[in-house]
């Protein structure tokens, strides 16, 4: 995919909300039918380039860099999920949406979980790609000091092509000039040639320690609308089993703590699934959200 493809398919807009100036890039904003797509933590609104322009010509997509992610203003606070569901509810009624379908990837798909939990009747359905099944039954020992302490944010730092060495050897199975671009977006480089996470890591942490506080178990519940769990299997050289059985129990608790829920497993796929198997991705969720519409009508 070029450059001109992507402008040729695409408006971006900026909207004022109460305390942010939002980025969003509006995918086919003559759609009949709004689908509002959430990025990862320390992603960006253009980790959808890819899927995007393969959805049905239907479908309108919005795509939000979420606060402090992006071009979006850099708040010093209000990374907890209430806040972040309220953005989005500010953006829609910018718009003029009453009603929409939500998909989230990542971190974006526990705050899918959290906009459909706090406003169960502005979401019609729920997609949720590779998370938003956060643990359900957290352990006596897990304290938010030794978390905070052991566990860091990404390692992005180094000269821009260090940088990309290493993200390079991380997506080595899908890498492209289109991968190479969009990781870009999530990134600033300094006056000395560094290049930084576009997620001030205080506000990385305050995510962090609402994930903690309020895992995404906590609002399965309050979730009315059909929903989608997508979660992507590993590849058959990743060598990670342990982690994706914990997964297999963290998604089969999800499906029954969803009321009305549906797993769809995409196999020998990464966590970014949106660069590594794109077409099968869209297949998948077009067909959840067009059954959705004729079990609605």
């Amino acid at each position: 995919m070029n450059e001109n493809k992507i402008k040729s398919q695409v408006s971006e807009r900026w909207i004022e909300t109460d305390d942010l100036s939002v980025r969003c890039l509006d995918w086919n904003p003559d759609g009949s039918i709004p689908v509002l797509a959430l990025h990862g933590l320390a992603s960006s609104a253009n980790w959808y380039d890819i899927v995007c322009p393969l959805m049905p010509s239907k479908f309108r997509v919005i795509v939000p860099d979420q606060r402090g992610h992006g071009q979006t203003t850099q708040a010093a606070n209000g990374y907890d999920w209430d806040t972040l569901a309220k953005d989005m509810i500010n953006i829609l009624d910018h718009i003029g949406i009453d009603k929409i379908g939500v998909i989230g990837h990542s971190w974006g798909a526990t705050v899918a979980v959290a906009l459909a939990s706090c406003y169960p009747a502005r979401i019609t359905n729920l997609t949720i790609i590779d998370g938003g099944f956060g643990r359900s039954n957290p352990s006596s020992d897990e304290d938010w000091e030794t978390i905070r302490r052991t566990t860091f944010p990404r390692n992005v730092s180094g000269t821009r092509q260090e940088f990309l060495d290493r993200i390079r050897k991380q997506l080595d199975c899908c890498w492209n000039r289109e991968v190479e671009r969009i990781v870009q977006t999530m990134v600033w480089e300094d006056e000395f040639g560094q290049i930084h996470d576009i997620l001030h890591p205080d506000n990385h942490i305050q995510v962090m320690k609402a994930m903690w506080e309020r895992p995404a178990s906590d609002m399965w519940g309050k979730v009315k609308c059909p929903s989608m769990i997508i979660p992507a299997g590993p590849l058959p050289v990743s060598g990670h089993m342990e982690r994706f059985w914990n997964k297999q129990s963290r998604v089969a608790l999800a499906s029954k703590g969803l009321t009305d829920s549906r797993v769809h497993w995409i196999q020998e796929t990464i966590h970014d699934i949106g660069y590594h198997r794109p077409e099968y991705l869209v297949d998948v969720i077009s067909s959840f959200l067009l059954s959705n519409m004729v079990q609605e009508a």
